[in-house]
């Protein structure tokens, strides 16, 4: 399959190296305005360089697209390869609110493409593991997920001239961009734990969320660098969300599931509590395996300091459904409902009350 890159930022450089550990693939253009910052990523990497998305999409006509641009620019760059019948897979999150991630989802559809989401923690084998229990079923009823990010920017990251830190192309700040990966996880889990929830329903009910600026130019600054968040879950299960860019200098991500019959705790890559009611033979084997898993910085203080093999599960899942001819299962109505918390987290922070997360997914038939 021959692949193309819209948008050369830093984290396109991560979609070229994972979609070169790929069997089949090949990446053969990336776009961006800038004439130096393109012609160097296509000598790195062994591609062409394109100033413009539609001369690339039309001249390339590559089998599928990601997308690496800045957030609030996903909308544009998967209209584009929607109108040319090119399938597209988009970087997390999907857009940044919910009337632009239906437009996305609208398109592809009429287009007869598939659009895929990009969240790489469904992907890690840890994160695999906590939700394979949630689904046997062994942790009982849902008492807690929380998800702590607590995570340091320096004024740099926000400074003149970048998007992040602003409503327009960030559309928010600690939660929106960095924190989103565990916002998603907890749902995924969740999700494996709520009987009876239709295909796409939000296993989240309601939110209570706070938001601030504590670490930054409150006058630079126009999206939150701390929020803090309360989740109630369909199934009764409650949760937590910490999300931070303000805390020097930055620890790795936690994510805490339990209940009645067993707790289970992640540090980044790495199992740090496996323990359940009744064991199971392969207790000591997850133990061992993820256990002594090596947990990099994941992030905490660089945006850049992990490495691309869940974003390679990700893309290896994503092109295996195209051959398959059918919908990967991170399609785009599954990379919306990390999108609708978060938007509902912004609400109840605006208005100082709870916000349910109830607006419907668009229908797959509409």
């Amino acid at each position: 399959m021959r692949a193309a890159i819209i948008g050369i930022g830093a984290i396109a450089r991560m979609h070229a190296r994972a979609l070169a550990e790929l069997d089949g693939v090949e990446l053969v253009a990336a776009t961006c305005r800038t004439e130096e910052k393109g012609q160097a990523f296509a000598r790195d990497h062994g591609c062409r360089w394109y100033a413009d998305t539609g001369t690339m999409l039309r001249r390339e006509k590559p089998d599928f697209v990601t997308v690496a641009t800045p957030s609030g620019a996903h909308l544009e760059a998967v209209l584009a390869a929607a109108r040319r019948g090119i399938h597209v897979i988009c970087e997390k999150p999907l857009e940044i609110t919910l009337p632009r991630v239906d437009r996305m989802i609208a398109a592809a559809r009429r287009g007869g493409v598939v659009l895929g989401a990009i969240f790489p923690q469904r992907f890690n084998p840890v994160v695999q593991a906590v939700h394979a229990a949630a689904a046997a079923g062994r942790f009982g009823d849902l008492a807690v997920a929380s998800c702590h990010v607590p995570w340091w920017r320096d004024d740099a990251y926000y400074g003149p001239g970048r998007w992040q830190g602003t409503k327009r192309l960030d559309g928010g700040g600690a939660l929106m961009n960095q924190s989103i990966h565990g916002v998603d996880a907890l749902q995924w889990i969740a999700g494996a734990m709520t009987p009876g929830l239709a295909p796409h329903e939000n296993p989240v009910e309601s939110v209570v969320a706070l938001s601030a600026v504590r670490s930054h130019d409150r006058e630079r600054l126009e999206v939150e660098d701390t929020c803090v968040a309360i989740l109630r879950f369909r199934n009764g299960g409650l949760g937590q969300i910490l999300a931070a860019t303000s805390l020097y200098p930055g620890q790795l991500r936690r994510i805490l599931v339990g209940g009645r019959d067993g707790t289970a705790e992640i540090l980044e890559e790495q199992l740090v509590d496996w323990r359940f009611r009744t064991a199971a033979a392969d207790d000591d084997a997850t133990r061992n395996r993820l256990g002594s898993a090596s947990s990099t910085s994941g992030g905490a203080a660089d945006p850049m300091a992990i490495n691309e093999a869940c974003h390679t599960r990700n893309f290896a899942a994503f092109v295996a459904a195209l051959h398959a001819g059918r919908a990967p299962e991170l399609d785009g109505l599954e990379g919306r409902k990390a999108v609708a918390i978060v938007a509902a987290c912004y609400r109840s922070a605006r208005t100082g009350r709870a916000a349910r997360v109830d607006d419907p997914p668009p229908s797959s038939e509409a």
